[in-house]
């Protein structure tokens, strides 16, 4: 699956350029388009996991996206535990993974 965003001059209902955003996820800047969610931001520039399990450290990335599971939490601007579905993207937001061990464990 390619990443792509759809050119704004060939949605109908949007005749004008869109305003950009710019989110930086674990230090690499993102391209975004304002109103999109950060996960939307980071799925359309790549990447499609952006957290790993607690148990056996397997990516994760949106499953649902409307704010029901917890596969796409990251923390945004120092907040831990946002769900990158929910969250709109806001220029020159800071957006780092999470890996959580299990509670007790040495990992």
């Amino acid at each position: 699956m390619t990443a792509r965003l759809l050119p704004f001059s060939d949605d109908p209902i949007r005749p004008s350029a869109p305003a950009t955003v710019t989110i930086r996820l674990d230090g690499a800047p993102l391209d975004g388009v304002a109103g999109q969610s950060i996960a939307g931001v980071i799925l359309a520039s790549g990447p499609l996991a952006f957290r790993r399990t607690s148990v056996s450290g397997r990516p994760r990335g949106v499953f649902c996206g409307i704010g029901v599971c917890f596969d796409c939490l990251v923390e945004v601007n120092g907040d831990r535990d946002v769900r990158a579905c929910q969250r709109r993207a806001a220029d020159g937001d800071v957006v780092v993974t999470q890996h959580d061990p299990l509670p007790g464990s040495t990992a």
